[in-house]
């Protein structure tokens, strides 16, 4: 009978283990190496978590003496706004039908206009390629709208070509396994060269997580 229980439990204690595998945010976030975000020390990634735990503003000091804060903590994501003009989101996401787990990391700094960097890692935070996980990034061209039948080839030609730099703010959503890209462009540009270029953008794209990548979600 005993010889028989064994299989059994063995089943049962399956969807544990895989379970027990599995990391949260927050844990990955206090293990995490200095060197991936020099500005904040372990203790002020800890202390983030904790005052978010205590319902408290999660707020510290930071290496330089200045404010960062813990904007947002869930099981899988985590958003600080490290200065005033940078923030850092951080998203813990499935691989290998939720056995396995991707750390995806994005950086942006705003100055005139916001532009953004990713990032991928395992969960001991080694550098994995980013193309692995992000095969393809959206294009300048990727943001414009087809030329209306109303707006004649110079005038639609004339507001693009405006758009001399590329500058994309990426942001992760907190409750979707979801990658958006924001045209920020239009921010950098002088006010009336802007507002010729807005009827011609998409000013956002979204990426969604399937299969262990980020893909492009259809436009409409």
């Amino acid at each position: 009978m005993k010889l028989r229980l064994i299989p059994f439990l063995l089943l049962m204690l399956l969807p544990l283990s895989r379970a027990a595998a599995q990391k949260e945010a927050r844990t990955v976030f206090v293990q995490m190496p200095d060197s991936i975000l020099p500005l904040l020390t372990e203790v002020n990634r800890a202390d983030c978590i904790d005052f978010l735990d205590s319902h408290m503003r999660a707020q510290v000091t930071n290496r330089f003496g200045t404010r960062s804060e813990m904007t947002r903590l869930t099981p899988d994501y985590i958003s600080i706004d490290m200065t005033a003009r940078s923030t850092w989101q951080m998203k813990v996401l499935p691989l290998e039908a939720d056995t396995t787990q991707v750390i995806c990391t994005v950086s942006t700094v705003c100055g005139g206009a916001c532009d953004s960097s990713i990032r991928f890692y395992s969960t001991r935070w080694e550098v994995l390629p980013t193309a692995q996980f992000l095969p393809t990034l959206p294009r300048m061209e990727d943001f414009l709208l087809p030329k209306p039948d109303s707006v004649d080839d110079y005038q639609y030609r004339d507001a693009v070509q405006r758009a001399d730099m590329n500058l994309v703010r990426m942001s992760l959503a907190p409750d979707q396994r979801t990658l958006t890209f924001i045209f920020d462009t239009p921010t950098y540009l002088e006010k009336e060269a802007a507002d010729k270029l807005k009827p011609f953008i998409r000013r956002a794209l979204i990426y969604d997580w399937a299969d262990g990548k980020f893909v492009p979600r259809q436009q409409p």
